[in-house]
């Protein structure tokens, strides 16, 4: 594998790895609160909750999420339950490609392409060798096990095989088990899984009684009625795979502590005697020694000065009530339904998300390209920036523009590009043939957004030979909220005439789907806008918007500020609003200088823009807050000024 394909990989496998990572330690903490609870009940149960939190690192949420969304219903709509999919969607799932490539030892800046390229790789081969060790350390100890199993022989008679079957008959033990009696030096275990045997040392039975006997015998028989093998082996897969991670360890530490304990109780409660039963167990420990496996259950097990206290001290332990048995189920639903919730939930999502990336492979390419300095006019450049259904017209506009448009980024999120970028202004003309106008005019407007961006990435690449990378960086933003007041946008219904005031500075209405931002009434170039025509215009002064997605809002207002605006509103409807403010020098930092922006904590000033910020408010009923999170960087590796048309 070459790095680059590992690095490929990497990038698609460590944000569901991070996030199952996540999941399943706030599940083991939840049951071990739930052994908290239980403390004075009977181990078994605490047994099975550790059990279930070591059996959960190998089942991930996403099977029950992609089971819910297989159950959602076709006609669910995205909007539905949007808090509360925003709320387990951050809780559950932290980890993102963006947050995953910030774990890399440097920023993109401080490594080269080459080096960091090996990251990926040096972390698989960090794992492997671990897995490795691990898996090399349970199979030397289980050929040790298996050679003298091998070597013992079958014992068929004798006061052992008496008290074994005895037992079997009194107890309503399992059925018929084989004892092979060994030259070994081991404790006595119960060996295999599907076939399990007992390994019974030579010699040991002249060390004890028939009630010591006994006692030990009924041990070894409830491992194999718990089938306590089972999952030991179970967690032992567990061990070798997520080898790096403490909390596995420990928690394979309280299962054979509780699965010791929870065997004695039933020994106990068997009728064997409190004091008999650990003399038992002490002269085993004196003749044997421990079995060097997880998956062979002795007598030994779990801490003997522990065990010694709790087998000797009178005291009743209490069985599961009703109010702890219905907690547990109330759990155990839980842990089965919230996924398949999220998944219900995050269904339309999903879809959505599917078709836009199936509208991304499929967008064409600009048939006819026109593109060539600005001409400025007495000295100024006029900015204008056009999506047509044929395609884009732009005036006046620099690379940096270009480049914010087709990748969805601000200015803080572009680095390592030459100064010509942000001074140089180009007039582009480019279209698309007619049949791939009509194919994009049936897209969706979120579809049809992103097949524009990959169109407008192909163009770059091919007129200035731009290659860039992606990585992510933590930079402040402004988060997007609703309110103290809740929000005034009016969501726009199909047929709808556009909402009073939401119209051109020039009185014009609005069609659905447009968005205007402008100082004057029509385009750079004189003509008024059409319908599905979507007119910018860099400055300020008025937006509205007619059945418009907030996202595209959150777009323009992240280019108004320089700074990257996070929709956090949880808002996926479409929506009239007309937003004006004071296009004067006070309404945001000019592009380029986020270092002033930044106070002394890192995050950003909101009196940076008051005319702006105070619009936002009083008219749409939403506010900006100055935040800091991971956002997605671009790194500009090669780019050149364009030879003309």
């Amino acid at each position: 594998m070459t790095p680059s394909y590992l690095s490929a990989m990497w990038s698609a496998m460590a944000p569901a790895l991070g996030n199952h990572l996540w999941q399943s330690t706030l599940f083991a903490v939840a049951a071990g609160l739930l052994t908290l609870v239980l403390r004075k009940n009977q181990a078994r149960a605490r047994y099975w909750l550790w059990l279930a939190a070591s059996v959960k690192f190998l089942i991930p949420f996403s099977l029950l999420v992609g089971m819910g969304s297989r159950l959602a219903w076709s006609h669910a709509s995205a909007g539905t339950n949007a808090g509360l999919y925003f709320a387990m969607n951050e809780v559950s799932q932290p980890f993102t490609q963006s947050t995953m490539s910030m774990i890399s030892p440097a920023g993109p800046s401080a490594v080269s392409p080459n080096l960091l390229h090996l990251v990926p790789a040096l972390f698989i081969a960090a794992w492997f060798c671990g897995f490795l060790v691990v898996l090399s350390f349970w199979y030397t100890r289980w050929r040790r096990i298996s050679a003298a199993t091998r070597e013992a022989a079958p014992l068929r008679d004798g006061r052992e095989v008496e008290a074994l079957r005895r037992l079997q008959r009194v107890g309503g033990l399992p059925p018929r088990i084989d004892m092979l009696l060994s030259r070994t030096s081991l404790e006595p275990g119960i060996f295999g899984i599907a076939r399990p045997v007992l390994i019974w040392p030579e010699g040991i039975s002249e060390h004890l009684e028939d009630a010591h006997l006994e006692a030990i015998l009924a041990h070894e028989l409830w491992h194999v009625r718990r089938r306590d093998n089972l999952a030991a082996a179970v967690h032992m897969v567990v061990e070798a795979v997520f080898w790096f991670h403490p909390l596995v360890w420990w928690l394979g530490a309280r299962m054979v502590e509780e699965r010791e304990r929870a065997c004695d109780e039933e020994v106990l409660e068997l009728g064997a005697e409190r004091q008999v039963y650990a003399e038992s167990i002490l002269k085993v420990c004196e003749f044997c020694l421990g079995s060097p496996l997880a998956c062979v259950s002795g007598v030994t097990g779990a801490d003997l000065k522990k065990r010694m206290v709790y087998i000797m001290t009178e005291r009743m332990v209490r069985k599961l009530d009703f109010s702890r048995k219905l907690l547990l189920s109330v759990a155990a639903s839980l842990a089965i339904a919230l996924p398949i919730v999220f998944g219900l939930v995050n269904a339309p999502r999903v879809r959505a998300q599917a078709q836009v990336e199936n509208a991304a492979d499929i967008a064409p390419v600009y048939e006819v390209i026109s593109l060539k300095p600005s001409r400025p006019g007495n000295g100024m450049v006029e900015v204008g920036f056009f999506f047509t259904p044929e395609g884009i017209s732009a005036t006046g506009v620099t690379l940096q523009s270009l480049i914010q448009e087709a990748y969805g980024v601000g200015d803080q999120q572009i680095s390592g590009a030459p100064d010509w970028i942000k001074s140089e202004h180009y007039d582009i003309e480019a279209k698309v043939d007619r049949s791939a106008a009509d194919e994009l005019g049936k897209l969706r407007e979120d579809q049809r957004s992103v097949a524009t961006q990959r169109m407008l990435q192909t163009l770059l690449a091919d007129r200035f030979k731009l290659t860039l990378q992606r990585g992510a960086k933590e930079l402040p933003v402004y988060a997007l909220v609703i309110g103290e007041n809740g929000s005034k946008l009016q969501e726009a219904k199909a047929g709808d005439t556009p909402s009073k005031g939401v119209k051109f500075l020039d009185g014009r209405p609005l069609e659905p789907g447009m968005m205007s931002m402008q100082y004057g009434t029509n385009g750079p170039d004189g003509h008024p806008l059409e319908s599905g025509m979507m007119m910018m215009q860099f400055g300020g002064g008025q937006i509205a918007g007619h059945g418009v997605p907030l996202g595209v809002l959150v777009k323009q207002l992240s280019q108004q500020l320089g700074v990257a605006v996070v929709d956090k509103t949880g808002l996926t409807g479409k929506y009239d609003f007309t937003l004006q403010w004071a296009p004067d020098n006070s309404q945001a930092p000019p592009r380029g200088a986020e270092a002033s922006q930044a106070g002394s904590d890192g995050t950003l000033s909101v009196e940076s823009s008051p005319s702006l910020f105070t619009a936002i408010q009083e008219q749409l009923g939403l506010k900006l807050e100055p935040q800091k999170a991971p956002m997605q960087v671009l790194v500009i590796d090669h780019v050149e000024a364009p030879a003309g048309n």
